[in-house]
């Protein structure tokens, strides 16, 4: 059974996306057999594995989305003549990583997704039903979340086994954390049956300004509030790098980007082995 964890922070901005997309390139390069799933109507995760152009595609031929799992039918294609039920082989994509060889799957979404805001009774648990029937082929599943509390944020959830949270050090960017930990802890008491633990804080410093006041308060609070709820913290800090936005843009592993910084790399890949062990997974 793979081992299944949300990205998540109820503040944007904070790098839920770079993490995940590099992750699921790593445990890819690594001969891990990889889902990811977008979970987010912004579709920034599908962007980043799949590359733009290849994206755009995707969804002008009008082909399935994680839409279609709270949905519960596959849309006419125009030549089927009317909706069909739901196959999630048919919505996973294959093999959308690095090379030929390629183990990392992909679940994409679209903008549509925001509409299942809009009637969201009795779906919060079609994602992990979905996802359970598929799971025995992978070694781990990874979910970027949207940064809302909503039904998407309950279908991460229930899906999950683990939640690992991104945050940046910098005014009004710490501010989801308590917002999380009580959506947490919300969860949790409504559903003692369901494992959910936070494994770690990702800090990304993905700024290009240095050391400030505001950074130093921002980095004290993150440790404050980590404290106060028992979360651990990985040690490697994402620096500020180009090479980020630009393998995101290129659907790429940092180390297959051109002009990576090799100390970016190397660091990037010891935050693959903190966060591989603190999930139980061998590389």
């Amino acid at each position: 059974m793979a081992v299944a964890v949300s990205f998540i922070n109820m503040k944007g901005g904070v790098g839920k996306t770079t993490v995940t997309s590099q992750l699921a390139h790593a445990a890819d390069q690594g001969g891990l057999k990889v889902l990811a799933v977008d979970l987010d109507p912004q579709s920034n995760l599908s962007h980043s594995i799949m590359g733009t152009r290849k994206y755009v595609d995707h969804v002008r031929n009008h082909l399935p989305t994680v839409v279609q799992i709270f949905e519960d039918y596959v849309p006419s294609s125009g030549k089927a003549g009317a909706p069909s039920p739901i196959d999630l082989n048919g919505i996973v994509l294959r093999g959308v990583g690095y090379g030929g060889e390629s183990s990392l799957d992909l679940i994409p979404s679209r903008l549509e997704l925001s509409r299942t805001l809009k009637n969201p009774t009795g779906k919060e648990r079609r994602l992990a039903k979905g996802l359970a029937k598929i799971s025995g082929g992978y070694d781990l599943i990874l979910i970027d979340c949207a940064p809302t509390e909503s039904i998407l944020t309950d279908a991460a959830y229930f899906a999950s086994r683990y939640l690992i949270v991104p945050v940046k050090p910098e005014f009004m960017a710490t501010i989801g954390l308590p917002l999380l930990a009580r959506s947490v802890r919300e969860f949790s008491i409504e559903n003692e049956d369901h494992e959910l633990d936070i494994a770690g804080l990702v800090v990304n410093e993905q700024s290009e300004y240095g050391d400030n006041d505001e950074k130093r308060l921002a980095n004290e609070e993150i440790q404050n509030i980590a404290r106060e709820h028992e979360w651990p913290i990985f040690q490697y800090r994402i620096p500020y790098s180009r090479t980020f936005a630009k393998a995101a843009r290129a659907g790429l592993p940092l180390a297959e980007t051109s002009h990576a910084r090799w100390d970016r790399v190397q660091g990037f890949d010891s935050l693959t082995d903190e966060v591989f062990l603190a999930l139980g997974i061998a590389r």
